[in-house]
């Protein structure tokens, strides 16, 4: 399980167009909780997806113009100081090849 925290303004469809990208993959959200948090928002969402799926799902949630941040963890290490980097935009894997290569 990976927990996933995204924090985002929260305008019209931001936390739909979120959960739609867990959707389309056929993933199944056990676990979905949104709160404010200061003057944005929070939502923690808790996935059984493979490592691959962690890139592809931080990369579209960075392309929607109103997230903030996207931090992942392993189901039970969810403090704040315990979060891992947020993943960047784009990735290449060991070969060299983009990220965007293998999604076609």
């Amino acid at each position: 399980m990976q927990a996933f925290h995204i924090h985002y303004r929260n305008t019209q469809g931001t936390l739909m167009r979120i959960l739609n990208a867990v959707s389309r993959r056929g993933l199944e959200m056990p676990s979905v909780h949104a709160e404010a948090a200061g003057q944005n928002h929070r939502v923690t969402l808790l996935l059984e997806v493979a490592p691959k799926q962690v890139g592809q799902l931080c990369r579209e949630w960075y392309a929607i113009v109103d997230v903030t941040e996207v931090r992942s963890a392993a189901h039970g290490h969810e403090q704040a100081d315990a979060w891992a980097a947020p993943h960047p935009p784009a990735s290449t894997n060991g070969s060299g090849q983009s990220a965007q290569a293998a999604l076609a």
